[in-house]
Parts: structure tokens; sequence; C-alpha cells
């Protein structure tokens, strides 16, 4: 069920009350790690209700690395033939070999004229265009006005650029500098002959190697097929429409998280509203034939909290509980059959973006064949207080060579991260002004794959 809350100060922003609750009393749940998922709480019972077990979330850095894990314990998935205008953004499941010379003729560099030998030089009347067959061939003495990517003729010496020559009133061409042997002329094979390995497995598909790709002959591209994700969003107390009225509030996470999904590299394939429907969550779960299945909400152990109860229910293996990271500490991942996942989020808005990156993120990464982004730090611009125990995630901007945290952190809270280039990784116990911290670039920082800002 999702939280509605709104801080008034800033100190709330930073810790809520449910977080400073947690300090003093830590919920009891079964043991983090692979296994089972706990009893579901009966009806009207309470957190304590659901195991005696005391409940040890996993350690941020950790809880990423099991979910890396849990997608690349899979069978490889099978390469898809995908048409170059749709294959923006796969990765390449095969390297990318030239399946011709590149050039595969000699072609002129620059608009100008072809010319043989030493001059001055009688220029033919019919030009060489780009596009034409094979020209007819130069003799010394003689020169033609060629295109820039036009054929050039056999036996010829140069290319001698435009701005570099003058026509006397005889027709002779003189040049007005000095002609190097070869000049202008891309040989062929110059950039790659056939069979050369233009690009290794593993790159991600790019507006640039599209241009490749075709120059190359490519029609269609061995890549990895996206990972298929549905999104159930959870709780009765969401509209999606108009403005918050009657204890309701507006479902944020439907609208965010599939474009945030796909440009993880994922194919959303639906997103579905259920409400706190315990049914409607059992039935939509043990439905689906996504690779990966994300809920929002219900991940607490409330009397509509149904994600754990269904996924006892179906047998399903529980391997992160809890992570120790704020906002988004009762995120939770499980496989639910042998080829699928879900990753729960909590359903405050920015306590599921957390999820989504601590989670989501690295297992679709792999799923889809991407390679992790090399980690990089940057000095904060001011202190940042911590949880005790727990990593915190802090939207902040990038100002030159600093990262600048941003206001309206709450887990609740969307107005920091929308306003954000990446999320800060503060350490248990706070960060001071100046301290060098790893960052976590928001996908569309970064990649500009499939994804449209305004």
């Amino acid at each position: 069920m999702t939280a509605a809350r709104t801080p008034d100060s800033q100190e709330a922003d930073d810790l809520d009350v449910e977080e400073a609750l947690a300090l003093v009393k830590p919920e009891t749940r079964t043991a983090a790690g692979t296994g089972s998922v706990p009893a579901p709480v009966p009806e009207g019972g309470s957190k304590a209700g659901r195991s005696d077990a005391h409940h040890k979330a996993t350690p941020w850095p950790e809880a990423r690395v099991v979910a890396e894990r849990a997608a690349r314990a899979l069978p490889r998935r099978t390469p898809v033939s995908v048409p170059l205008d749709a294959s923006l953004g796969l990765v390449l499941a095969a390297p990318l070999t030239a399946l011709t010379d590149l050039p595969s003729f000699d072609t002129s560099a620059m608009d100008g004229w072809a010319v043989a030998g030493p001059g001055p030089w009688e220029v033919r009347e019919e030009g060489v265009l780009a596009g034409q067959a094979e020209p007819e061939a130069l003799t010394d003495g003689e020169a033609v006005r060629i295109a820039t990517g036009a054929r050039i003729p056999q036996d010829a010496t140069a290319v001698m650029r435009s701005e570099h020559g003058r026509i006397d009133d005889k027709g002779r061409l003189f040049a007005t500098r000095e002609v190097v042997h070869g000049q202008d002329i891309r040989p062929r094979g110059q950039e790659c002959r056939t069979g050369d390995q233009l690009l290794p497995a593993g790159v991600v598909i790019t507006p640039a190697v599209l241009g490749l790709a075709a120059a190359a002959g490519y029609d269609t591209l061995a890549a990895v097929a996206r990972p298929r994700v549905e999104v159930l969003v959870l709780g009765d107390e969401l509209l999606s429409s108009g403005l918050p009225q009657e204890g309701r509030i507006r479902d944020a996470l439907g609208p965010m998280l599939p474009p945030w999904l796909r440009a993880l590299g994922a194919e959303v394939v639906a997103v579905r509203r259920l409400g706190d429907d315990a049914k409607a969550l059992h039935k939509a779960i043990t439905g689906s034939s996504a690779d990966l299945v994300v809920t929002t909400g219900g991940t607490a152990a409330g009397p509509v909290d149904h994600v754990h109860p269904t996924l006892h229910r179906i047998g399903a293996e529980l391997l992160v509980d809890g992570v120790k990271v704020r906002p988004g500490h009762p995120m939770l991942l499980a496989r639910t059959k042998e080829d699928q996942h879900l990753v729960g989020l909590p359903g405050n808005p920015l306590a599921a973006v957390s999820g989504l990156l601590t989670l989501a993120e690295p297992l679709l990464r792999t799923l889809a064949g991407r390679v992790a982004p090399e980690p990089y730090t940057l000095p904060l611009q001011e202190a940042v207080h911590g949880h005790p125990y727990d990593t915190r995630l802090v939207p902040v901007a990038l100002r030159a060579d600093r990262a600048a945290p941003l206001h309206y952190n709450g887990p609740a809270m969307l107005r920091g991260i929308a306003a954000s280039d990446a999320l800060a990784v503060i350490p248990p116990g706070g960060a001071r002004a100046g301290q060098e911290l790893e960052l976590l670039d928001l996908p569309w920082a970064t990649a500009g794959i499939d994804v449209c800002v305004t």
C-alpha cells in the first residue's frame, strides 16, 4: 500500500518517522538471502506475526550483487535478428564484422578534379559523380571534374581540390599549390577489410553503431532481446487522473516506471493497476510470462500488504528481503519461476527509485547483455547527514566538479530527483563537504536511448 506523507521540514525530508522508529525497534522478519518467503501475516496481524526470526536486511552493495548474480544464473538468452531501424538501444549478441571493404573502391575525399600525372592537364567535358559506374581511365596529362564520394578513375594519381586549381582560357587546368601523389583519395579498404571485426559483442547499439552497420552492408543485427517486464501497481488509495482528493493520492509510479524501465533496456509489456487485492495479485504474478515482474507498494507487513503472503503462497524463493538503504529499505527480490524474477518496490516514489537502481537495474542490465558502468566519484559540495546504520541515496546536481545535494529528498518526494543528475551514495554516518562519493547516474543522463526528456 503506498504511503502518502508530506513532511514539513528538511529534517523530515531526510529521515521519516518510519525510519526513525526502525532505529529503535528493528522489524522482525525471516533472515535475508536465499530461502523461502516468510509465512503470510494473519489477517489483521502485525509485522511480528509474520515471523519470529529477526530480520537482517541485506547490505546495499551486496543486494546489487545478488540481483546481478540472479540474472547470470539464468540460461543464456537466444539472440534475435533485428532490423536496423528497430535495434537502437539493444546490445550486439555477436561481433560486428565487415561484410565488405570500406570504402569498397577508391573514392574522392573532396570536390575537385581527378588528375593523372603532372600538370597542366586537359580537362574532360564529362564529370564523375557519386553513384556512377566505374569511369573511363585517365591518361597522363588528363583531368576530370569529380565529386566527393565518386569513384576514382583508373590511373588517376591525385585529387586536386576545387579551390587549389584554375582553368585558363584554353581550358587547361593549373594547380595553384603543389599536388602530392595520392592526395584526397580514400583508397579501397582504408577503414576496414572484409572480415575485420568492427565492434565486439556486448556493445550497445547507438546511432553511430547503426551508421557503421549500414555502411558495412548490414540490414539486420544479431542482438540480445530486451528483457520483458510487467508492472503491477498496487494500492486502493491511488488515482490515475485528476487532483488528489478525499484521502486518495495520484499514482506517480504508473507513469514513471515504464519509461525508466525502458531506459534500463527493458520492454514493458503491461502496466496493471490492481489496488489492494490479494487474489488479483496472485493471478497477475502466476499468469505473467514476463522475465521480470515489478510491483509497487505492499512490501511491508500491514493488513493490505499482500506481496510477501503471495510470494509465500506460490513458493517463490526470496533472494533479498529488505536492504540496508534509505529510502527504500522494504524492497525485495524473489525468484518466482525458473526463468522469472520479481522486484518488489516500496510504494513511496523516491523509495521506489531506490529499489529500481538497487535491484532492478543490475538484473535488467545483465539480462539485456549490457556491461556494468565504471563506478566514478565526485566530491560533495556540502555535508550530508547519514543514517546511523544504512546507506543513503541522495539526489544531487552535478555542478562543475562537485555534487550538490538537493532538498526534497524524502521517501515520498520526487521534487529532488526530478531536478537531479545522479544519486550520491552516502555511507552510514553521513559524509562531509569535499568527501569523494560514488555516484549513480540516471539512465537518461548517460544513455539517451529510447528516452525523450523535454
